[in-house]
C-alpha cells in the first residue's frame, strides 16, 4: 500500500510536469503567460487526479481480491465445519502473499485435528460403551442368579464379582486420568525420585503375580533421580508390568533404569511374541490390542499404555514402544533432576 501511494503522488506529479512545460505550449502556442489558473489548468489538473485514482483503484482491487480469495475459501471451511462437516478444507490459493498461504495451511492443520479429534471421540465413546458392557452384563448375571436363588452364596462367587468390580473400576480411573490429561489438569505431587527405588518396590509387591505368569525379571538399575509424582510413577510401573503379564507370560523380562545429562530412563524389554510389525505408533491409542480375541479374554482394556504415555508426557517426559530381538520395549524418559 505504501508503494502505490508513492506511485499515486509520483503520477501526479510527473503528469503536472509534462503538462506545465510541454503539453500546455502544445495547446496554446499564442498564449500569453500567466500565474492564474484558467479552465484548462483546472481540466489537466482534474485529468491527471482521475488518471492517478483510476490506475490507484485497478491496482488496489487486485491487490484486495489477492487478499480476500483466502480469507474466502477459509470462510467457506468454516461455515461446513461449524455445520458438521470437519473434513472439510480451505482450498490452496496461490497468492503474493506468503501470509495467506500460511493461513491456509495453519487452517487446514487445524482442520485435520479437529477431524481426528472428532474420529477419536466417536470411537472412543462407542469403546467405553463396549468395555463397560462385558461386566456389567456378567455382575447382573451373577446378581441376579444369586437373588433368583439360582446360585449358592459362596466365597467364589463373591470373588469374581469383586473381581468384575475392580475392572470397572481399573476402566474408570484410567479414563479419568486420560481426560484430565488430555484437558492440561492432572495434577502432579513433585518430589525427588529414584526410578531405580521404585522399580524395586513395585517388583516386590508384585513378584508372586510374576512368577505366576511364568515370567523371568531381571533387574538392571541405575540411579535415574528425577522430580515427579511419586504415586503416579508407581502406577506407570504397574501398567506396564501388567501389560507384560497379559501379553508376554512365560517370557524374561529385563527392567532397566539410566540417566544422563538431562534425561532419566526407564526401560522394560520382554522376550514375547512382540507387537504385529508396523504397529509400534499404534501401541499408545485407547482401547487398541495387538489380538483383539485374546486381550479380550485376558481382561485388557487397551487403555494402560495410553495412561501410561498419558503420565510421561505430563511430566514433561515421553513413552515409546518397539520390537526388539522379538519381543517389546517400552521406554519411558523423564527430565532429569537438576
Amino acid at each position: 500500500m505504501s508503494v502505490l501511494t508513492l506511485s499515486a503522488l509520483a503520477l501526479l506529479a510527473f503528469g503536472w510536469f509534462i503538462y506545465a512545460y510541454y503539453v500546455y505550449d502544445w495547446l496554446f502556442p499564442e498564449a500569453t503567460y500567466t500565474e492564474l489558473w484558467s479552465a484548462s489548468d483546472a481540466v489537466a489538473l482534474g485529468l491527471i487526479l482521475a488518471l492517478g485514482l483510476m490506475g490507484a483503484i485497478i491496482v488496489g482491487w487486485r491487490l484486495a481480491q489477492n487478499v480476500v480469495r483466502p480469507l474466502k475459501s477459509i470462510a467457506k471451511a468454516v461455515r461446513a465445519i461449524a455445520g458438521g462437516d470437519f473434513s472439510a478444507r480451505a482450498e490452496t490459493i496461490h497468492s503474493p502473499f506468503g501470509e495467506a498461504e500460511s493461513l491456509i495451511a495453519d487452517f487446514n492443520a487445524m482442520a485435520a485435528r479437529l477431524e481426528n479429534a472428532e474420529i477419536e471421540l466417536r470411537y472412543s465413546n462407542s469403546a467405553i460403551a463396549h468395555e463397560l458392557r462385558t461386566p456389567l452384563t456378567i455382575l447382573r448375571g451373577r446378581l441376579q442368579g444369586l437373588a433368583d436363588g439360582v446360585f449358592t452364596p459362596a466365597p467364589e462367587i463373591y470373588r469374581r464379582l469383586l473381581a468384575h468390580v475392580e475392572d470397572l473400576a481399573r476402566i474408570v480411573e484410567d479414563l479419568r486420568v486420560l481426560g484430565l490429561s488430555n484437558a492440561g489438569q492432572l495434577e502432579l505431587k513433585l518430589d525427588r525420585v529414584d526410578l531405580a527405588e521404585e522399580v524395586d518396590a513395585v517388583t516386590a509387591s508384585v513378584d508372586q503375580d510374576l512368577s505366576g505368569s511364568g515370567i523371568i525379571l531381571k533387574r538392571d538399575l541405575g540411579r535415574a533421580i528425577t522430580f515427579a509424582d511419586r504415586a503416579r510413577i508407581r502406577q506407570v510401573l504397574f501398567a506396564v508390568l501388567d501389560n507384560v503379564c497379559r501379553y508376554a507370560p512365560k517370557s524374561t523380562v529385563v527392567i532397566q533404569t539410566r540417566q544422563t545429562r538431562d534425561r532419566v530412563f526407564l526401560r522394560c524389554s520382554d522376550s514375547g511374541p512382540g507387537l504385529p510389525r508396523g504397529s509400534e505408533n499404534r501401541a499408545f491409542e485407547r482401547f487398541w490390542r495387538a489380538e483383539e480375541s485374546r486381550a479380550r479374554v485376558s481382561g485388557g482394556s487397551g487403555l494402560g499404555l495410553s495412561v501410561v504415555q498419558a503420565i510421561a508426557r505430563a511430566h514433561g517426559g515421553d513413552a515409546t514402544v518397539a520390537n526388539d530381538n522379538g519381543g517389546t520395549s517400552i521406554e519411558i524418559w523423564l527430565p532429569a533432576a537438576t
